[in-house]
């Protein structure tokens, strides 16, 4: 099941990419990041509420926390400059730059979580920077 959210999000962050480039024409990207937090903050509320989710909010460790504020963070910065990005690019030069984030995460998942890097897992990784670089080439 895990493969058909990953698919969906992939599916909503090209539509990210489209919707947003068109949306930060002639204003200021950090407004337009703010503006799309808010439609975020929203919708997300919303799905917990009716789905009765919010008395798991007393189960949060400090541990839980502190690294969901951190990826909270991590988060705002990546859409922070993802926005500027696609304000001054092109759509496919940023996404696919913006994608290099896949083996990164690849290479920090074994580095913080020891997990087994396959021969596959290399071959994807470096075909995703090799593409990242073909992108990048003016």
């Amino acid at each position: 099941m895990w493969f058909y959210y990953a698919l969906l999000s992939a599916l909503f962050a090209a539509f990210t990419a489209i919707f947003a480039k068109i949306g930060v024409s002639n204003i200021n990207s950090n407004l337009a990041t703010g503006i799309r937090t808010i439609v975020i903050l929203v919708l997300v509320w919303s799905i917990i509420l009716i789905k009765g989710e919010t008395k798991e909010i007393i189960s949060l460790s400090k541990t839980n926390i502190i690294f969901l504020v951190l990826s909270g963070a991590a988060t705002g910065l990546s859409w922070l400059f993802y926005f500027k990005a696609l304000q001054i690019g092109k759509v496919a030069q940023v996404a696919s730059v913006d994608k290099l984030s896949v083996a990164i995460a690849i290479i920090l998942s074994v580095v913080f979580f020891k997990e087994t890097l396959t021969l596959k897992t290399i071959i994807g990784a470096v075909l995703i920077i090799s593409g990242t670089i073909l992108f990048a080439l003016k």
